[in-house]
């Protein structure tokens, strides 16, 4: 009798504790569904059109707008026709007549203001020139590289490999930087006349080559007194017509 009785203890036990768990499984999913709308779905935003504060909304910032490098070279609110060739553009022709006039229809640049002769801004324009390639235009259109290792006193005249650049106000067809074969200009600095002055005073005692570089043939001067005269009448003819020139090979001022 007491078996059963502990048999029967145990099986209420056992339903009591089956009923409790199914009343909390019953009253967790009626919580999930009050706090859950199933009618309004769920959506999310992507990060680019989301905001990091809650008062303010996205804003999208505008691009930035780079000015091209061209236009520091370009004067504002010049003439369009004294415009430098990269301000521009132009629809040049090359079966023109060389030597002869020609006009051009030429745009400017983005970016790019200027006026015509009664101060109006334009943008569609004319140029005319003379038919001919950059390299064919006057020296005075176009600068050079210098060179200071060659002799411009050798006979005869030496020539070195130039590169030269149309200036900007100048139009021509073809490459605007080109090379040219320039005869050797450079100077050193000095004088034409310093060096006839101490020829013909202090020529005996070699100041005159000792000026010009040439240390060599000025200790033979000083100490053969001239050349005992000779040498120094010769070294004031030669100087005198620029025969005699500073030993690095450049030019008198």
């Amino acid at each position: 009798m007491a078996a059963r009785g502990a048999f029967r203890a145990v099986q209420r036990l056992c339903g009591a504790a089956l009923f409790l768990s199914q009343l909390y499984v019953l009253s967790g999913r009626a919580g999930s569904l009050m706090t859950t709308n199933p009618t309004q779905p769920q959506t999310t935003l992507p990060k680019s059109q989301t905001s990091t504060s809650t008062n303010a909304p996205y804003l999208k910032l505008p691009e930035s707008t780079t000015i091209p490098s061209y236009v520091t070279q370009c004067p504002s609110n010049g003439l369009c026709s004294r415009l430098p060739p990269d301000c521009m553009n132009c629809a040049t022709n090359y079966s023109c007549i060389y030597g002869k006039p020609a006009t051009f229809d030429c745009k400017v640049k983005p970016y790019v203001h200027c006026v015509d002769q009664n101060n109006n801004e334009q943008e569609n324009f004319t140029i005319n020139m003379t038919c001919q390639f950059c390299w064919q235009i006057p020296p005075t259109d176009y600068v050079c590289t210098n060179s200071t290792n060659c002799m411009t006193v050798s006979c005869p005249r030496q020539r070195y490999n130039a590169t030269c650049t149309a200036r900007d106000h100048i139009h021509c067809l073809g490459n605007r930087v080109f090379p040219k074969m320039l005869y050797c200009n450079w100077t050193g600095g000095y004088k034409w006349s310093t060096a006839l002055a101490l020829s013909i005073t202090l020529g005996g005692f070699g100041a005159d080559r000792f000026y010009l570089g040439q240390w060599r043939e000025g200790l033979g001067k000083l100490f053969s007194f001239g050349g005992l005269g000779i040498w120094t009448l010769i070294d004031v003819l030669l100087i005198g017509v620029g025969y005699v020139g500073p030993a690095d090979g450049s030019l008198y001022i």
